[in-house]
C-alpha cells in the first residue's frame, strides 16, 4: 500500500507542486498513524496494512509539504487501545493534537474518555456508527452521558457517519448546545444524490456544528483534483461558512488515490471556489480554533 520509498518520493514531489511559496497557515484536521511494534499490540483480528505509517514519517511530509500542525485520529486497527497514539502525543505535543476511540457500547465509556483527556492529553473523542443496525447504538441510552461527558470536558465530538445517520445525533446535539461537533468527511454523502446533502446541511442551524470537506478523493468519479466534488463542497461552504469548514488528508488511508503532497495541494492551490479569506480559514485557522496548538 505505502512504503517508505513511496512516503519519500511524496515528499520529493514538493518542487514540482511549488510548496515552497509562502502561504496561510496549514494544519491538517485528520491523519491516522500506526506502527507495528509489539509495545503497542493492534487488535485481535485487526488487519493493518504491513507497512507503518509512524508519527516520524507524517513528519517528515509535514515538513516538506509546509504543514505546520496535525490532528491525529485513532485508527481503527488498535480499535479502544489508545496507547500508540498517546505515546505520540507525549513525544511530539507541540505538533499534534489527538482525537480518541472509546467504546460507545460501554456504560464505562464517560470515564474512559475523561483518562483520556485528563492524563494522556487528547482532544476529543471520535464515534463511527454504521449506517445499518449495528450502528443503531447511536440512538441508545449510553450516548447522553457520553455525549454530557464530552461536553463537561471541553472537548470536541467527532463523528464519522453516512449522511442518513445525521438526524440520529440531531437529539444530542440540541441537549449539548455548547459542546463542539466535527462531521468527518462531508458524511461520505453521495454525489450522484445531491439531495442526501440536505440532512447534513440541516446541521447549519447549530453553531458550534464543523465539517470535514476531506474525502473529495473518495467520493469522486473523476481523476485528481476531483472536479465533481467540487459542487458538493460550494454547498457546504455556501451553508457553513468557511469558519465553520476545514481540509483533511485522511493520510495515509488517502494514498490508495493520491500522494500526500497531492492531497495538500489540492486545498491550497487547486479549490478556485475559495477565496484567499475562505482558504485561510478552511486551510489553518478554523482547526485552530477547534483544536488549538500553542503557535
Amino acid at each position: 500500500m505505502h512504503t517508505r520509498r513511496e512516503f519519500l518520493a511524496a515528499a520529493a514531489a514538493v518542487p514540482a507542486l511549488g510548496f515552497a511559496a509562502p502561504g496561510p497557515l496549514v494544519i491538517d484536521s485528520h491523519v491516522h498513524v500506526w506502527k507495528h511494534d509489539p509495545a503497542f499490540p493492534f487488535a485481535a483480528g485487526a488487519k493493518p496494512p504491513a507497512e507503518d505509517a509512524s508519527a516520524e514519517m507524517l513528519l517528515d511530509l509535514m515538513k516538506a509539504n509546509g504543514v505546520s500542525r496535525t490532528v491525529i485520529i485513532q485508527v481503527i486497527h488498535y480499535k479502544w487501545d489508545n496507547s500508540y497514539l498517546a505515546s505520540v502525543l507525549k513525544q511530539y505535543r507541540s505538533q499534534f493534537q489527538g482525537v480518541c476511540r472509546v467504546n460507545p457500547e460501554d456504560p464505562a465509556a464517560p470515564d474512559h474518555l475523561s483518562k483520556l483527556t485528563e492524563e494522556q492529553g487528547f482532544r476529543g473523542v471520535r464515534l463511527s456508527p454504521s449506517g445499518n443496525a449495528d450502528g443503531d447504538w447511536i440512538k441508545g441510552p449510553l450516548m447522553a452521558p457520553l455525549w454530557k461527558r464530552c461536553a463537561d470536558l471541553r472537548v470536541p465530538m467527532t463523528v464519522l457517519a453516512p449522511v442518513g445517520r445525521m438526524p440520529d445525533i440531531v437529539p444530542l446535539i440540541e441537549k449539548n448546545p455548547g459542546l463542539t461537533v466535527v462531521i468527518d468527511h462531508m458524511a461520505d454523502s453521495p454525489l450522484d444524490q445531491p439531495e442526501k446533502l440536505e440532512l447534513l446541511l440541516a446541521l447549519k442551524r447549530y453553531p458550534r456544528v464543523y465539517v470535514k470537506i476531506s474525502h473529495m478523493w473518495s467520493l469522486s468519479k473523476q481523476a485528481y483534483p476531483y472536479a465533481d466534488s467540487t459542487a458538493q463542497v460550494k454547498r457546504l461552504l455556501d451553508a457553513f461558512g468557511p469558519k465553520r469548514l476545514m481540509w483533511g488528508t485522511d493520510h495515509p488511508i488517502s494514498l490508495k488515490q493520491l500522494q500526500y503532497a497531492q492531497a495538500v495541494e489540492l486545498f491550497r492551490d487547486r479549490m478556485a471556489i475559495f477565496s484567499p479569506e475562505e482558504r485561510a480559514w478552511i486551510l489553518g485557522k478554523t482547526v485552530q480554533e477547534v483544536w488549538p496548538f500553542g503557535l
